[in-house]
């Protein structure tokens, strides 16, 4: 019986260790063959458009772009659809792959059994 791991991130660049813990264990659980599902809120949107994971720099830590990278290849990206539209963000300002959606998918998403959800 294989896990689902739901992670929704509400900090941007503002808080750097917040933000990169939570692309860390996302990327570590799809690593580790779990089903991962990563959810980007309020400031943290910013992180699914091209450029900005790149720009992102944190001392002593995985680069986050690549550990976007492998939450892109391996598990699935969303984007909080009223943090987008607050942003004036649409899906084409995002990386290819990354989906928009709000909380009846998210709260769909954690209900399901065998699925651990963590909030940063």
């Amino acid at each position: 019986m294989s896990r689902t791991l739901v992670i929704k991130l509400t900090a941007g660049a503002e808080e750097p260790e917040r933000a990169n813990q939570a692309f860390t264990v996302a990327a570590s659980a799809v690593a580790a063959g779990a089903t991962v599902s990563l959810w980007l809120t309020g400031e943290s949107v910013w992180f699914a458009v091209p450029g900005r994971a790149e720009s992102f720099d944190l001392p002593h830590a995985a680069p986050l772009s690549d550990l976007l990278a492998s939450v892109l290849a391996g598990g699935i990206l969303t984007v909080c659809t009223q943090c987008a539209k607050r942003r004036d963000l649409t899906e084409a300002d995002f990386h290819p792959g990354t989906r928009v959606s709000g909380a009846p998918t998210f709260t769909e998403e954690i209900l399901q059994d065998n699925t651990q959800a963590i909030v940063y």
